[in-house]
């Protein structure tokens, strides 16, 4: 396994949780192999239904954000187990609901596999590690700026789009 193979692995999670956070389930599914399976709290089956799950489970939150620390990567040429920590903020409405504002630690433990030259998920463990109440902690914004856009509308799909991207 050499630096591409990691890098692409690495941007593979990153994607993923882009797709997580602006609610583009396409960028999610291209994430994983077809027949790729994913085991969340409250979800284990294949991505197929994990897509419709998590959109489900998404909507029930104004936002989410997923933050990537470490990253650590092990295989050969065909696999690799991918283990990557990360936070992941969600917030939502009621402001004092602990059940929509709270904060969690993960980890995200991949099989991945690479595929006609392409290395995307196989299987996928994510596994909670802790969960923070933020209920009531969240504040609005102290003025007019960049708003986040759950959709295509995000500013980052405008700028791509803006430079040809």
């Amino acid at each position: 396994m050499d630096e591409s193979d990691r890098k692409e692995i690495h941007e593979c999670v990153l994607r993923y949780c882009r797709g997580i956070d602006r609610m583009d389930m396409d960028l999610v599914r291209s994430a994983y192999h077809p027949g790729g399976i994913d085991h969340h709290t409250g979800f284990s089956g294949p991505i197929e239904e994990f897509v419709e799950w998590v959109s489900s489970a998404l909507a029930s939150f104004d936002g989410t954000m997923h933050f990537i620390g470490n990253h650590f990567v092990e295989g050969n040429d065909k696999f690799a187990v991918s283990e990557t920590y990360g936070n992941a903020i969600h917030w939502g409405s009621p402001a004092d609901d602990p059940r929509r504002n709270f904060t969690s630690g993960f980890r995200y433990v991949d099989h991945f596999e690479k595929r006609d030259g392409h290395w995307a998920v196989a299987e996928r463990w994510a596994v909670r590690e802790w969960t923070r109440s933020e209920a009531g902690r969240f504040m609005a914004k102290e003025g007019d700026g960049p708003s986040p856009r759950r959709n295509r509308d995000d500013v980052v799909f405008t700028l791509k789009a803006r430079l040809g991207l």
